[in-house]
């Protein structure tokens, strides 16, 4: 398997209210999209046209931390300023998604009511419109607990299993695999960062070529249960 990943340009500013899936439509033709290619698309995009917007008032990061405890299901961890929190879709991070990176002047952005949904009303719309059924990945940033930097990952999927279990499964060695499960919607939300970013105003991209299971899954499914986790 090879992969292909394209930046999605020419999206231009998003506003409340605007129909995602009909300003992608434009970029994405000029790209010749195709049965089977993988969309994946920063959330920011889909949080600023859901509404999922906050005006900063009175001292930002008062604001902020008072916003984050609203948003939060739990706090995990305080040091100084930062806030991990779980958010109520399950997901452990910083400040509960709550950011002011490509928000406009005097806003924060949340992250999406509901990742999933907002995914798949993604896929359909451009389904209808180009006549092509692609899968749609929404992507965040999150910090990894062991390891310095950030790096993107799925929030929303629709379209694509987005674990690849490989119980059961011989590797070259002939061993059989017992716990082996590969967060592939995680690794193609990473590939696409590298041609999107948060300094190029390109929100989206378009990856050709990867053969991985396409059944109806969610990212629901690779937040990992709170009785299967170790530190906590």
């Amino acid at each position: 398997m090879s992969l292909e990943v394209r930046p999605v340009e020419g999206i231009g500013v998003v506003s409340p209210g605007d129909d995602v899936a009909a300003i992608l439509e434009g970029p994405l033709r000029a790209l010749e999209p195709r049965p089977g290619d993988v969309l994946v698309v920063t959330h920011k995009i889909v949080s600023k046209a859901e509404g999922a917007v906050r005006r900063i008032v009175g001292d930002e990061e008062e604001f902020k931390k008072r916003l984050v405890e609203e948003v939060a299901s739990s706090i995990v961890r305080r040091r100084g300023n930062l806030i991990i929190a779980e958010t109520k879709h399950g997901f452990v991070c910083a400040n509960a998604g709550v950011d002011r990176s490509n928000a406009a002047e005097g806003t924060m952005i949340l992250l999406p009511e509901d990742p999933d949904r907002s995914a798949h009303r993604i896929r359909t719309r451009l389904a209808h419109s180009l006549g092509i059924d692609l899968a749609v990945i929404i992507s965040d940033t999150f910090g990894r607990p062991w390891r310095r930097g950030l790096t993107d990952i799925a929030i929303g999927v629709s379209g694509l299993s987005p674990i690849l279990d490989l119980k059961g499964t011989m590797d070259w060695s002939g061993k059989q695999l017992e716990v082996t499960e590969v967060a592939v919607a995680d690794e193609l939300t990473a590939a696409a960062d590298l041609v999107m970013g948060k300094a190029t105003g390109i929100p989206a991209a378009l990856i050709r070529g990867y053969t991985g299971p396409r059944r109806e899954g969610r990212a629901s499914e690779l937040v990992r249960p709170v009785d299967e986790d170790l530190f906590r």
